[in-house]
């Protein structure tokens, strides 16, 4: 089945073996044009990158990776808990120019691509909702990508992901700033570098606004988003 969804395989040296159970998935953008020369770099053993599938903008298909194996898509990186994200993710790039080369809305055909492969993997693994991330939210400190433009609520309709939270509870429950990061690491983050943490966070919930600042909205969201998950309806 995974193979119907895959077009082409170009087998990158860039892996070795994972240390535990597939838990994750990690989504990027390459911020490189044409999409061949990602290709080049994610399969050159002296860059040391690499991902199981990068996705063009055309919505080709290319596995770089066996998802057995452990890519080395996500660096430095932290989730829930987990120090070492490569060996617990399934990486996915997407072939974009990024901020630097043109920053823009991900391509149709893209996105459709995506959408069967993710969710065949999110089913094979069953993996929470919560654990279908942006490259940002697991290394707030360094990256940014996918970016705010990525379409999170239109992957949300399709239950592949977390949505943003649409009803919010009444009351500010964090008495202060500290509370409020205690309650994004609970969530999740890794909060070393808070601002970035806090960008991030806006990053994925609040795209419209990314200012690193704590105000009555993201409080409100990540508030939301506890509640829920405690609630059990945010696996």
């Amino acid at each position: 089945m995974a193979d119907e969804l895959v077009h082409h395989e170009r087998l990158s040296p860039n892996y070795n073996e994972r240390t535990l159970p597939i838990s994750m998935v990690v989504l990027h953008y390459t911020e490189m044009k044409p999409v061949e020369t990602a290709l080049d770099k994610l399969c050159d053993p002296d860059a040391g990158v690499s991902a199981h599938y990068l996705i063009s903008e055309e919505g080709v298909v290319t596995r770089l990776v066996p998802e057995e194996y452990r890519a080395w898509h996500a660096g430095a990186s932290y989730w829930r808990g987990h120090k070492d994200v490569n060996s617990a993710s399934i990486g996915i790039e997407l072939d974009h120019p990024g901020h630097e080369l043109g920053y823009r809305e991900f391509a149709e055909a893209q996105f459709e691509a995506l959408v069967p492969l993710l969710a065949r993997i999110v089913k094979q693994y069953d993996i929470p909702r919560a654990n279908v991330v942006a490259h940002s939210d697991v290394a707030p400190a360094r990256k940014i990508d996918p970016g705010e433009l990525f379409p999170w609520e239109r992957l949300a309709e399709y239950g592949l992901c977390l949505a943003r939270p649409e009803k919010l509870e009444l009351g500010d429950p964090f008495d202060n700033d500290a509370a409020f990061y205690l309650a994004l690491e609970r969530f999740g983050y890794d909060i070393t570098q808070g601002h970035k943490a806090v960008e991030a966070f806006q990053r994925r919930w609040r795209p419209e606004k990314i200012d690193g600042e704590i105000d009555g909205q993201v409080r409100a969201i990540l508030y939301q988003l506890l509640l829920d998950r405690d609630r059990g309806v945010a696996r």
